[in-house]
């Protein structure tokens, strides 16, 4: 029988609310706006897994006390969001291009992306000169176009690590090993960094080859966990014990795309692609999964009680059942008709503030349906909801 899930805060009849962070550059703003919404609802996710700047987004998160968190995500995003170096532009010449829109913002966009390739970002990236295009400097550190130091300074500034280590809320991110290519989890609960998450954790999982360096753990070296899976939904949904969850995943790519008519458009959409995480795939893999392990439920309930005592068989498949349920809300960045190739690093303050507002009200939009953040019906153990879905999707 279905156990109730323990008293929550928010009142939500879940044991279990997660928050999942897509990888995504400078989309990553978005995930800024959407937990803003989930904080003015009073929601509270007791795990917070991510992936490259959403394992960025969840350092800052996790490693600052509930009240402060929107803001130091803020702090966070406005100071990578500015020119590592010259001054950035005013906010007069962005209020102007802003009126103008279409061919104006695109090319102002644009601006932006070439100032974050030849500056870098402040408090984020620099550029390490042109002999990094050419020289084998021997130390796997400077095997890339950019020095990431300066996000190292940041990230100290900006996160209580004591806090994350503390694991009153449990944070995951994923990193690849460079050697063994093996995508290995950060967990602040669990496994060997239980209790010891450092900037390096999170850097790593943002270490996107060539432009950044892999970074050192315990004698390894580790790459961005995008390379592998985009995503830790996966990871969330199958965790053990299994536990009513509801998960708000959100996505920086759509794996759903306009069909591109010059090379610049081709460029954006296999970007979309190749980083959606397949999403849609993950959730109706675990979906198939849940309707077995409920028929496998429902076929043990059928075999006597001391027949289910005594027999391994029986034993065996009991552990492979479950009646928990898996609501899953899908967060989906929608393109905006100025985005390009370049949105991924396009850091500039006005897109930053589209990009967040847009999570803001999408996730505002997804809790105006309270159906939602109820738990599915027993005979759909695992739904998923997108307030941007096509009635044919």
């Amino acid at each position: 029988m279905l156990m109730p899930a323990a008293k929550r805060s928010d009142g939500l009849p879940f044991s279990h609310v997660a928050l999942v962070l897509q990888g995504g550059g400078a989309l990553g703003a978005y995930q800024g706006g959407v937990y803003q919404g989930l904080d003015e609802a009073g929601i509270h996710c007791d795990w917070i897994a991510g992936v490259s700047i959403g394992a960025l987004n969840a350092a800052v998160i996790a490693g600052n006390p509930p009240g402060q968190r929107v803001a130091r995500l803020r702090e966070f995003w406005e100071t990578i969001c500015l020119p590592a170096y010259m001054l950035p532009t005013t906010m007069a010449a962005e209020a102007v291009v802003e009126r103008l829109g279409g061919p104006a913002r695109k090319t102002f966009n644009a601006f932006n992306a070439w100032r974050a390739v030849a500056e870098g970002q402040r408090g984020f990236f620099v550029p390490r000169g042109p002999a990094a295009w050419w020289a084998d400097a021997g130390d796997p550190s400077q095997a890339s176009f950019y020095d990431t130091a300066p996000l190292k300074s940041t990230l100290e500034h900006l996160v209580d690590f004591d806090r994350i280590n503390a694991a009153e809320t449990r944070v995951s991110v994923m990193a690849v090993n460079v050697q063994t290519g093996n995508l290995e989890i950060f967990d602040n609960r669990e496994g060997p960094a239980k209790g010891r998450l450092r900037p390096e954790h999170f850097m790593a999982s943002g270490a996107l080859p060539p432009g950044f360096p892999p970074v050192a753990i315990g004698g390894q070296y580790y790459w961005d966990g995008g390379l592998v899976t985009n995503t830790p939904l996966s990871l969330v949904l199958s965790d053990k014990p299994r536990r009513n969850t509801l998960a708000f995943q959100v996505d920086l790519w759509s794996a759903r795309g306009p069909l591109p008519t010059n090379v610049y458009d081709a460029q954006e959409r296999a970007k979309d692609i190749q980083y959606s995480s397949r999403t849609r795939l993950i959730t109706d893999a675990i979906a198939a999964e849940q309707h077995h392990r409920r028929l496998v439920r429902d076929l043990l309930e059928r075999v006597p009680a001391e027949r289910r005592k005594d027999d391994a068989l029986c034993r065996l498949a009991a552990e492979a059942s479950t009646d928990h349920r898996f609501s899953v809300i899908h967060l989906i960045y929608q393109d905006k008709e100025w985005d390009g190739v370049s949105k991924d690093y396009e850091f500039g303050p006005l897109t930053m503030r589209d990009h967040w507002t847009s999570g803001l009200d999408d996730v505002k939009q997804s809790l105006a349906h309270p159906s939602w953040l109820q738990l599915p019906p027993e005979d759909r153990p695992f739904v998923t909801h997108d307030v941007h879905r096509r009635a044919d999707a």
